[in-house]
């Protein structure tokens, strides 16, 4: 069970407080879990990453155990606190204007 927090806008959108669990076929990572999330959240295609392909939308970023997984491939495994759920996935809408 892979644990997912979403910021407030897209949680609202998809109507869920608090962070969503999702089950992850094979070796979780950032594409795996954004798949589950889409399929169980159908509302959020196109929000986090582009339809057609696949890219992360510019503002969004992911991080894993305190760590910015965003630039990484997304087909690499997620670390092992957040495959055995004992850390969250995080989905931030990064921060930008000046």
């Amino acid at each position: 069970m892979i644990r997912v927090i979403l910021p407030a806008h897209l949680r609202n959108l998809a109507k869920v407080t608090g962070e969503v669990s999702l089950d992850v076929d094979g070796a979780p990572t950032v594409l795996s879990v954004l798949d589950a999330l889409e399929a169980r959240y159908p509302m959020l295609r196109g929000t986090i990453r582009d339809q057609i392909t696949l890219q992360r939308r510019p503002f969004v970023r992911f991080f894993a155990c305190q760590e910015d997984l965003s630039l990484d491939p997304p087909d690499t495994p997620l670390p092992p606190p957040i495959r055995n759920g004992e850390e969250p996935f995080l989905i931030v809408g990064a921060m930008a204007g000046g």
